[in-house]
């Protein structure tokens, strides 16, 4: 098996537990790995025979942007089972992360790990 990444897609969303993050919306940071076997399009050079990034990004830029979701688990988990079902892929990795944090304190961000595979 091989992998795929998509690293540091940026979306504007309103997701989060407090009501000004919902109202006001924020930047998220999402990196996905997929798991999948890419010898076919290694033989054939051919876009149909793998993963198409393009697709894969508006699919989760469309998450993004029709729902809202309180915890950034939940939005991983949403992210991670959508890709499972719409591609031929065996596992994902999903990062999110959520780099402007009110914590009353200083930190680079805080970032959701998520790993789900097929059949499990």
């Amino acid at each position: 098996m091989e992998i795929i990444r998509l690293n540091n897609m940026i979306f504007y969303a309103h997701h989060g537990y407090y009501r000004a993050e919902r109202e006001l919306g924020q930047k998220f940071e999402v990196d996905v790995e997929m798991e999948c076997d890419l010898s076919r399009a290694v033989e054939s050079d051919d876009l149909n025979d793998t993963i198409n990034y393009k697709e894969v990004y508006e699919h989760i830029s469309r998450i993004f942007n029709s729902s809202k979701f309180t915890l950034l688990e939940t939005l991983a988990d949403k992210i991670a089972q959508h890709i499972l079902e719409s591609f031929l892929v065996e596992s994902v990795r999903i990062r999110v992360r959520k780099p402007q944090v009110s914590l009353n304190g200083f930190l680079d961000n805080v970032e959701v790990e998520l790993f789900r595979s097929k059949g499990s």
